[in-house]
């Protein structure tokens, strides 16, 4: 057990890296942000902020005498990064888990292989590789490998020609993948510790726009068996890949059948309601999953409703300056709890915000939050 007042290391200082630095030292921690950006979110509010890439020697040396335990916020820190580290302290999650979710080949491959239901796929790493592809995958979604977030690095192809094309335009190694029809997109949020024991927060269902995640809510609105059933894949998932921390699952539901899309080895997007919704949120979790703490419970005790705020916010009214949203509009609503990251430049597709609504009844939260975002100049 790694116990306060240690100092934790996070790498990464975006918005699910500042939601860490809370966490850590409201259960007395410090924390040491590790960035290549300048006024980085977590950075702003973290102990020390050290501005370097991830792979810098000085910066790993000096995480390597001063922090009793290091994570990251997101997967594309490198593998070898963890592994370094890995040598003076605790890391969670490992190198070994980053390494599967960071390139989305190896995450296919590793849950097909491991009996994990997902989409049809073809992996695609030179032109050669379509003579495997057949025709009944069409209309299908090509994905680069790595690096690909929020809808980037994929483009819908309708057949081998568009296909080709678009893999000559990214010129990197990709996944291309079966169009399903969607009943919903679902994701759970779980955390398991070093000795197996895990906790599932409350499924939530997630709604996207232009590949962004725009509206989560909580409870998603499905069966009871799926909902066990996600978080039994979830589980069973965690437990191969040896995984200590919060790990995210995301799901297609197609015709009722529950399909894992992509997996992400931190706290997730669709997670944020567990800050405002949960006895525990899931970056409470990660701090605690990380220094050996027992995990707190993922009860909630809520109905709510996420609503991301991108930067197009700022831009809405079609002016070419940024202008700040009024944001007494979203605070004079009792039940919402609004999250602002601290991002300095609003951009289009940015994330820099995002609010909860939470009550009893789902149908009041969902109408207020809907009701909430387009006041503040949201879609309808």
């Amino acid at each position: 057990m790694i116990k306060a007042p240690a100092t934790l290391a996070m790498l990464g200082g975006g918005q699910l890296g500042r939601f860490f630095v809370c966490a850590a030292h409201e259960l007395g921690y410090r924390v040491i942000v590790v960035d290549p950006q300048e006024g980085c979110p977590a950075g702003l509010i973290a102990d020390e902020h050290i501005v370097a890439d991830y792979d810098d020697a000085e910066a790993l040396e000096y995480l390597s005498k001063n922090c009793a335990a290091a994570t990251t916020e997101f997967e594309n820190v490198p593998a070898k990064t963890l592994e370094v580290l890995a040598q003076h302290m605790s890391v969670h999650p490992s190198a070994s888990a980053v390494a599967v979710a960071q390139e989305r080949i190896i995450e296919k491959t590793f849950l097909r292989d491991n009996g994990f239901t997902t989409a049809p796929f073809f992996t695609i790493e030179n032109e050669s590789d379509f003579a495997e592809v057949t025709a009944d995958l069409f209309p299908a979604i090509l994905k680069i490998s790595r690096f690909g977030y929020d809808g980037k690095g994929q483009e819908r192809v309708s057949s081998i020609e568009e296909a080709k094309q678009a893999f000559h335009n990214f010129d990197a190694p990709c996944v291309i993948e079966k169009m399903l029809s969607l009943d919903l997109e679902v994701s759970v949020v779980m955390a398991r510790n070093a000795h197996g024991a895990t906790e599932c927060f409350t499924l939530a269902e997630n709604q996207h726009t232009e590949g962004i995640l725009d509206v989560s809510i909580v409870p998603a609105r499905t069966t009871q068996d799926l909902l066990d059933k996600a978080k039994q894949v979830a589980d069973d998932l965690a437990e191969k890949l040896e995984y200590v921390g919060v790990l995210a699952v995301e799901f297609f539901i197609s015709n009722g059948e529950l399909l894992i899309n992509e997996i992400a080895p931190r706290p997730h997007n669709s997670g944020h309601f567990t800050i405002d919704g949960c006895v525990t949120s899931q970056y409470e979790q990660q701090v605690r999953a990380m220094c050996g703490l027992p995990l707190g419970s993922p009860d909630s005790h809520s109905a709510t409703v996420m609503v991301n705020l991108l930067g197009d916010l700022w831009f809405y009214d079609g002016s070419e300056k940024s202008v700040e949203p009024d944001w007494n509009i979203l605070t004079s609503i009792p039940n919402l709890k609004l999250h602002l990251y601290g991002k300095d430049v609003a951009r289009p597709g940015r994330k820099m915000g995002h609010f909860v609504v939470v009550d009893r009844k789902l149908d009041d939260v969902l109408s207020i939050a809907l009701e909430a975002r387009k006041k503040i100049g949201g879609a309808d």
